[in-house]
């Protein structure tokens, strides 16, 4: 597993029972980093005022939600994490064939923009705005360990609250989204999304094309054909199977977050 791995899965009624949804991500970061598991209460801020992201400042909204977070220590962002509304958000990290040298640029890291999310949304489909609207105007980048040895990445999100669930994937400041109808679905180091989105990047056309990824004779645009780089699918197909194996059964966390320890 790529130091910078981890698997975020979701299971949807009609897989799971009495109407719930599941959500469970575990995280794999480089060895001695501290994590931390971290309770921010609910705030106001006053009009006009900063906030300090891991690397770069943004404007801060006039109150934020109570969150649970797991986080490295060093950094503002994290990996994963709740808030008081019942939105939860996994963060995977990807390689895409926009990644380069200027993603050493600091910027905000998915984890802020994932921290962003759960401080300012109270529904998994307003987390999608938080994070897509924070990605247009800031951009991603910047090294996503604490040590002088670069590791820079793009980002995939899963995003779930109590009665919908949906899966976010960037490319630079590109990104695609879509509402997930049921089942179980989970993301990993490679993207998932092909043709089909419920909102995408105004600019997702122009930049393709710029970049000499896509041609308007190729049809429409897939997602993780055009811009990802590799990625191993090995882990989050075998979850994919564990998890379709308790079809209807899964009641708890507990059930999901048992493909973990496979």
């Amino acid at each position: 597993m790529s130091a910078f791995g981890g698997d975020s899965f979701v299971a949807l009624p009609p897989s799971t029972k009495h109407g719930v949804i599941l959500f469970a991500k575990n995280s794999c970061r480089p060895v001695g980093e501290v994590q931390e598991v971290v309770f921010f209460p609910r705030r106001k801020h006053s009009p006009g005022s900063k906030l300090q992201c891991t690397y770069i400042e943004i404007d801060q909204v006039c109150s934020t939600n109570a969150v649970f977070l797991s986080k490295p220590a060093w950094m503002w962002g994290a990996e994963m994490g709740s808030n008081e509304h019942g939105v939860c958000i996994g963060l995977s990290a990807v390689r895409t064939k926009l990644l380069g040298q200027r993603d050493k640029t600091e910027r905000l890291l998915g984890h802020d923009l994932l921290r962003l999310a759960l401080e300012r949304a109270s529904t998994s489909k307003e987390a999608v705005e938080v994070i897509s609207t924070a990605l247009d105007k800031h951009g991603q980048g910047g090294n996503w360990q604490e040590s002088v040895d670069y590791a820079v990445f793009h980002s995939s999100f899963l995003v779930a609250d109590r009665s919908a669930a949906w899966v976010l994937e960037t490319a630079g400041q590109l990104w695609a989204a879509k509402k997930l109808d049921g089942g179980v679905y989970g993301i990993t180091s490679s993207f998932t999304l092909d043709t089909t989105f419920d909102t995408v990047s105004d600019k997702l056309q122009d930049v393709a094309l710029s970049e000499s990824l896509w041609q308007p004779g190729d049809g429409e645009i897939n997602f993780q054909q055009v811009f990802c780089d590799g990625g191993d699918k090995s882990r989050l197909l075998s979850g994919m199977k564990l998890l379709e194996e308790k079809s209807g059964k899964m009641t708890h966390c507990g059930d999901v977050h048992s493909v973990h320890q496979d």
